[in-house]
C-alpha cells in the first residue's frame, strides 16, 4: 500500500490555532499508511502542497478574516498549485472570537479555485475573545474541541488511507 501524505498547514499567534493543528495532526498520525507534515503557514512552500495528497487548514480569525500569514501561504503556492491539485480532498479548522464563517468562505473559495474537495464540516472553535486583552492572551483549547479537531484529522486521514478520496 503506497503511503499517502496529508499536509496540515496552519498560522497561530496566541496559541489556540497550533492547539487545533496539533490535536488534528494527532489524530491524523493515528492512522496506517498516513503521513502527515505539520508546518506553520510561513514555512509551507507549493511543493508541499503539490506532494501532498490532502489538505488541513488551519487558521485564527483576525478581523473577520482568516490570518494575513495564511493568507501569504495561499497566495504563495495558489498559481503553483493551479490544476494540479483538483479533486484532492480538504478540511478547515478555524479559530475563532466571534463567528468564524468570513474565514471559512475565505478559505473554501480559494479551495474551489483549486478545485479541492470539501470532505468535513469546517470545525469552528469560538473563543468569544472581544476585548484587546483578551484577544491578544494565550488561548487555551477546551478538551471537547480538541477532541473534535483529533476526529476531523482521523476521518480524513482514514479516507486518505482507504483511497475513498
Amino acid at each position: 500500500m503506497d503511503t499517502r501524505t496529508l499536509l496540515v498547514v496552519y498560522h497561530s499567534m496566541t496559541g489556540g490555532t497550533a492547539q487545533m493543528a496539533q490535536a488534528a495532526a494527532e489524530g491524523a498520525g493515528s492512522e496506517p499508511g498516513v503521513r502527515v507534515r505539520l508546518l506553520r503557514a510561513p514555512q509551507a512552500q507549493p511543493d508541499d502542497v503539490l506532494g501532498a495528497d490532502g489538505y488541513l487548514f488551519a487558521t485564527p480569525e483576525n478581523l473577520a478574516a482568516m490570518s494575513g500569514l495564511m493568507k501569504d501561504f495561499f497566495d504563495r503556492c495558489y498559481y503553483a498549485a493551479l490544476d494540479q491539485v483538483n479533486g484532492r480532498p480538504y478540511a478547515t479548522l478555524v479559530c475563532a472570537g466571534s463567528d468564524g464563517q468570513n474565514a471559512v468562505r475565505q478559505i473554501e473559495r480559494i479551495a474551489t479555485g483549486w478545485r479541492l474537495r470539501l470532505v468535513a464540516p469546517p470545525l469552528i472553535v469560538c473563543t468569544h475573545a472581544q476585548t484587546p486583552e483578551a484577544i491578544a492572551r494565550p488561548k487555551q483549547i477546551g478538551a471537547q474541541d480538541l477532541a473534535q479537531c483529533r476526529e476531523v484529522g482521523a476521518a480524513l486521514a482514514a479516507g486518505l488511507a482507504l483511497g475513498v478520496y
